[in-house]
């Protein structure tokens, strides 16, 4: 494998790659303490199941595969899979749904292509379609607003214990508003809408919005650390931007404006944890921010004409199978030799 299509990370030494993901873990730390305030210590069992779960799956691959565990187990590598996870599920979710998500993720879609560096596939992301195709119904209870539950409820909810979860479940914003919409035929007014129901907040979901703002400020200092680029989040931003605004601009009481669809769902956590994966992603500057501006608009096509309230997770597998072309077509000129394509 030449130093040009060898993921960045991988050409450094395996500490550094301890000290990448260590950062990652570090840069997520704002948008869970917004989480944790929004929600309560129900997310932090969630992170603590999928972590287990993950550096299970991790040791059983690595013992099949023969490879040391402990260099590869403390590499960080499949902690921040299993945060990822923890955090694009709901916090609802039976803690066997987080593990069978981070057991996938880990398994499936890492080592069976080879391990780390070797996926092709953004393992959080194949873990959450996988779930939310086989378990939709599961994948969908989010917390209502202004759920207050008790540690040990939470602990309950965790372990599948909880009766009548459906009462605690309560639409996310994107969730409403698309069912809005819907129920409506057309003839919802989006800002009203916006402004009457309690789901909403200033500018996007009420809580959610500063979970949203969290992984920003994680993000933007992954970028100031220079732990990732600029090309694949000001792509990705980029694209849901230019599609909402546009939409937005034909039509302001059909369709929200970009504010709304960057501070909704998982589009801050894509467009700084998600698109950003050295591994699954593209290699070249340009072909980043190419595989993020068409993630972006993907995601926002799912999520406003499409069936799930969310498309990060589905617009970035969809981009994982094109980053070949994207590569190829992306590649500076050899100095010295003619360009052919």
């Amino acid at each position: 494998m030449s130093e040009f299509t060898t993921p960045p990370y991988l050409l450094l030494e395996r500490t550094s790659v301890r000290r990448v993901m260590l950062q990652v873990l570090l840069a997520l730390l704002p948008g869970i303490g917004a989480y944790v305030w929004l929600i309560g210590p129900l997310v932090l069992l969630q992170l603590a199941v999928a972590t287990v779960a993950a550096l299970g799956g991790e040791a059983l691959m690595l013992a099949l595969r023969r490879k040391p565990l402990t260099l590869f187990l403390t590499d960080g590598s499949a902690i921040v899979t299993a945060w990822l996870i923890a955090l694009a599920f709901p916090p609802l979710a039976p803690w066997w749904l987080i593990a069978v998500g981070a057991l996938f993720a880990i398994i499936v879609a890492k080592h069976l292509y080879g391990g780390l560096g070797q996926n092709p596939f953004n393992p959080a992301m194949v873990a959450f379609a996988v779930c939310i195709v086989s378990f939709p119904a599961l994948m969908s209870q989010w917390p209502a607003l202004g759920l207050k539950l008790t540690l040990l409820e939470q602990v309950q909810i965790v372990a599948g214990l909880a009766p009548r979860i459906d009462v605690m479940s309560g639409a996310t914003p994107l969730d409403a508003i698309k069912t809005a919409l819907k129920l409506g035929d057309g003839n919802v007014d989006v800002p009203t809408l916006l402004a009457t129901q309690d789901v909403f907040g200033n500018f996007a979901g009420r809580g959610w919005e500063w979970v949203a703002a969290g992984y920003l400020l994680g993000g933007l200092w992954l970028w100031q650390r220079r732990v990732i680029g600029w090309h694949a989040p000001l792509g990705f931003i980029g694209g849901i931007s230019l599609l909402a605004g546009a939409f937005w601009l034909w039509n302001p009481l059909q369709f929200a404006n970009p504010l709304f669809h960057l501070f909704s769902g998982g589009a801050m956590l894509g467009a700084f944890f998600i698109v950003t994966d050295p591994v699954s992603g593209c290699t070249t500057a340009k072909g980043k921010l190419i595989f993020g501006f068409l993630a972006g608009v993907l995601a926002y096509v799912i999520r406003v004409f499409g069936g799930y309230p969310d498309g990060v997770a589905f617009s970035v597998l969809l981009m994982n199978l094109c980053v070949p072309l994207i590569d190829m077509y992306s590649q500076p000129p050899i100095f010295g030799m003619k360009n052919e394509k």
